[in-house]
């Protein structure tokens, strides 16, 4: 069976959340051409047990383990290279993301577009909760460098992109956190892939800690500049 779509999940002391994430996003997925993958992060919670249970369940669902270093890039990364499908989406286990996008996002996929980022800051998006510094910051990043550098989207440090998994692959991705999110974006800018916008809405963790911190906005500001730098020096 061909795999259309790869859905990743990133993992770590999630039990409170992963099912609901997981069950909500079943609604929204085509079990005929769609896997949903967990990577297991080193939890140290029962969201291993809980995923295996739901991977009895569901012949679409897969658990795997991130057996080497921890971290946010690492684990996506392991969920990109066990992906089987044309395109992959990371969906966080918090149930932040809106899943009722994906159809929307596989739309413009077979149009022809590379990366597909659900956007929080155009008309139908929306932020709702979560930090306020957080949420100033991925606004002003995301429509300043929009309008600096012409990148087609509003929202380059959204985790919540649908990529094609080929051009993902050929990518040298450095970031060893969720900054991770924003150098795939903008390395498909430079690279010339087709890349649009569709409207999410984002919703703040409701369960379990937070793991936003201000010093984590360091690799966004190196990021931003060099895309400024890369757009203006190269044109």
């Amino acid at each position: 069976m061909k795999i259309l779509l790869s859905i990743i999940i990133p993992a770590r002391d999630e039990e409170s959340n992963i099912e609901e994430t997981i069950k909500n996003l079943i609604t929204y997925i085509n079990p005929e051409n769609t896997e949903i993958v967990v990577i297991n992060d080193h939890s140290k919670d029962n969201t291993i047990e809980i995923v295996r249970n739901l991977e009895k369940q569901y012949s679409f669902i897969k658990l795997i383990d991130n057996t080497g270093e921890p971290g946010f890039a690492k684990t996506l990364k392991e969920g990109f290279k066990n992906a089987r499908g044309e395109f992959v989406l990371p969906v966080m286990a918090d149930s932040c993301d809106s899943p009722e996008t994906i159809p929307l996002m596989l739309e413009k996929a077979k149009e022809g577009y590379d990366l597909i980022c659900g956007s929080r800051y155009v008309k139908g998006g929306k932020r709702v909760g979560g930090p306020l510094v957080q949420g100033f910051f991925s606004r002003f990043v995301g429509i300043t460098l929009h309008i600096l550098t012409g990148i087609p989207t509003r929202d380059v440090a959204n985790a919540f992109k649908m990529y094609r998994k080929e051009k993902l692959l050929f990518l040298n991705l450095k970031e060893k956190g969720f900054a991770v999110s924003m150098e795939i974006c903008v390395k498909f800018f430079i690279n010339g892939y087709k890349i649009c916008d569709v409207p999410t809405i984002w919703y703040g963790r409701k369960k379990g800690e937070s793991k936003f911190k201000l010093s984590k906005t360091l690799p966004y500001i190196r990021l931003y500049l060099w895309t400024i730098w890369k757009k203006w020096t190269f044109q």
